[in-house]
């Protein structure tokens, strides 16, 4: 029996290892965000902390440098936020586009998948009517034999 080569095994092979890469990729753009994203948590809880002491300098006795270093702490912090969003919606970006790559990198892999499941069809086809042929001529060959005694 014949064994069944795909001719363009080699491509599938380069499809399958490219999709695990982009899939690589795809899982650092997504770590990167979730970290981008518990930094920015981070920020707000320090902006919360500082806040809930300004709040303890009001009500308490009236103490000008602490009340002025909790006001600069504030902005300082309002600044590392505002910087923050930014690089959470660049990570977005890039979570977005690997995913985008990894989809473009699924469908190139399952198309090269059907060509080869069609190749193998059409081999099995063919590997029947090769049969087939064998047969008939086996058939024929008895037939001739069995009348020519």
């Amino acid at each position: 029996m014949a064994k069944f080569i795909y001719s363009m095994q080699n491509l599938l092979n380069l499809k399958e290892k490219l999709e695990e890469q982009k899939k690589a990729a795809f899982g650092a753009a997504k770590a990167k965000l979730d970290a981008e994203e518990e930094k920015l948590q981070a920020l707000l809880a320090r902006k919360e902390f500082y806040q809930n002491e300004l709040k303890n300098c009001y009500a308490s006795r009236l103490d000008l440098m602490a009340i002025k270093k909790n006001q600069e702490a504030l902005k300082v912090l309002q600044i590392h936020i505002e910087y923050q969003h930014i690089l959470i919606q660049q990570a977005k970006s890039q979570v977005e586009l690997a995913r985008i790559q990894l989809t473009e990198a699924l469908k190139e892999r399952k198309i090269h998948e059907k060509l080869r499941e069609k190749a193998f069809e059409a081999f099995k086809k063919e590997l029947l009517y090769e049969e087939g042929k064998e047969v008939d001529e086996l058939v024929s060959f008895k037939y001739g034999k069995a009348k020519g005694e």
